[in-house]
C-alpha cells in the first residue's frame, strides 16, 4: 500500500480551515502533516497530528511532498515559487497570481522541475455548475444566446480584513470574480473581448465590492455580476437558448456544509434541497447534480502518482488572470478590451 502524501498547509484562514484541511482529510491518499499559521492554537486544536511550523520551516521540511498555499492573494506567487524550488508539488488557492505573465512563468518552472502545480478553482465542482455543463452538453437549450451568472451577497458593513482592503488582489473581482470567470472559461473558452464596470458602493468601501462584466463570444453574451448589498438575490444562473431557457436560484451548499461539519461521503453531502432545483421555461424542473469538491484532491493524488492530469492546470488558471486584468483595464479606460487568442 502506498504511503499517504505528506502535506503542509500554509495559511489557516477561511480557505485553509474550511476548505483545504477538511477536504484533504477526506481523501486517504493524503495526510496533513504540518500547518504554518499565526492561528497556531486553532490549527493544533483542529489537527492535533499536524505540527505547527513557520513558513520557512515548512518549506524546508524534506518529508513534505505537497504544499498548499492558502494565504492572502499578493503572496501566492512568491510562496508557490519557493515551494517549487524546494521540490514540492503545489496547490495554490485562487486567484493563482496577480499577474498572468507570472502565472505562466510558474507553470514553466513546475514543468522544468517535474512537479505538479494546480490551482484550487473548486467551483468547477459546484453542483449547479455541473448541471449547467450537462444541460449544454445535452443541447437541451439549443443555440445559446446569453449566459448570466451572479454571486450576490448581503454584506452592507465593510469588515477589517485584507479581502476588503485597497491592496493588490483585494476586492470582490479577485475573490468572487475569479470563480465566475473560471466557470465561464470552462464552458466557452477565452472571450473575444471584455467590458467591465467596477464599483465601491458601500459606505467606507476600500476595494471593489460591485462588478459587472460582459464577455463577448460571437453572438453569445456572457454576463458575470456580483453585488455586496443585495437584499433580494438574482438567480444564480440564467441561460437563454433558442430551444429553451434555464434558471436557478441559490448557491451551491458545499461551503456551508463544510462550515457545519459535513464532509464528503456523509449523507446529504453536496446535495441541494429539491426546491432549489433549476427550471426550464418549457421543460419543467431539472434535478440538480450533486456537488463534489472532493474530486479536486482525488484527481491531484492521481496526478502526483503520474497517472493523470492535475485537476486544474496552471495554464487555465492563468487565463482567468488575463480576463481580470482586461476587466480592470476596461473599467479604468471606459472601453471594451479585445483579448487576442
Amino acid at each position: 500500500m502506498t504511503a499517504p502524501i505528506r502535506t503542509g498547509l500554509i495559511g489557516y484562514g477561511l480557505s485553509g480551515a474550511r476548505f483545504h484541511a477538511p477536504l484533504l482529510a477526506a481523501e486517504p491518499a493524503f495526510t496533513l502533516a504540518a500547518v504554518a499559521t499565526r492561528k497556531a492554537s486553532e490549527a493544533a486544536r483542529d489537527w492535533p497530528g499536524a505540527r505547527v511550523l513557520s513558513q520557512d520551516e515548512l518549506l524546508a521540511d524534506p518529508s513534505l511532498e505537497l504544499v498548499i498555499i492558502a494565504t492572502p492573494n499578493d503572496s501566492h506567487a512568491a510562496l508557490a515559487e519557493r515551494a517549487l524550488l524546494a521540490g514540492k508539488h503545489v496547490v495554490v488557492e485562487k486567484p493563482f497570481t496577480l499577474d498572468s505573465a507570472e502565472a505562466l512563468r510558474l507553470d514553466a518552472l513546475a514543468r522544468e522541475r517535474g512537479r505538479c502545480l494546480t490551482v484550487f478553482h473548486n467551483r468547477r465542482w459546484d453542483g449547479d455548475f455541473l448541471t449547467v455543463r450537462q444541460l449544454l452538453e445535452q443541447g437541451r437549450l439549443g443555440r445559446l444566446f446569453s449566459f448570466e451568472s451572479h454571486f450576490d451577497r448581503f454584506r452592507p458593513q465593510v469588515k477589517a480584513r485584507w479581502k476588503e482592503d485597497d491592496v493588490p488582489g483585494g476586492g470582490t473581482l479577485w475573490d468572487l470574480g475569479s470563480h465566475l470567470i473560471d466557470q465561464a472559461l470552462q464552458l466557452f473558452g477565452m472571450p473575444e473581448s471584455v467590458t467591465a464596470d467596477l464599483g465601491r458602493q458601500r459606505t467606507g468601501a476600500r476595494a471593489t465590492d460591485w462588478f459587472h462584466l460582459l464577455l463577448r463570444y460571437g453572438e453569445l453574451r456572457v454576463l458575470l455580476h456580483s453585488g455586496s448589498v443585495v437584499h433580494e438575490p438574482w438567480p444564480r444562473f440564467v441561460l437563454q437558448g433558442e430551444a429553451d431557457a434555464w434558471s436557478k436560484y441559490g448557491l451551491d451548499p458545499q461551503e456551508e456544509q463544510l462550515g457545519a461539519g459535513l464532509r464528503p461521503g456523509m449523507a446529504g453531502w453536496g446535495i441541494e434541497p429539491s426546491e432549489r432545483s433549476g427550471r426550464l421555461s418549457r421543460g419543467g424542473i431539472v434535478p440538480g447534480l450533486p456537488g463534489r469538491y472532493e474530486a479536486f484532491y482525488r484527481q491531484l493524488a492521481v496526478a502526483i502518482a503520474g497517472e493523470g492530469p492535475v485537476p486544474v492546470t496552471a495554464e487555465s488558471a492563468a487565463q482567468v488572470i488575463r480576463v481580470i486584468e482586461a476587466a480592470e483595464r476596461s473599467a479604468r479606460e471606459g472601453r471594451r478590451i479585445p483579448l487576442p487568442g
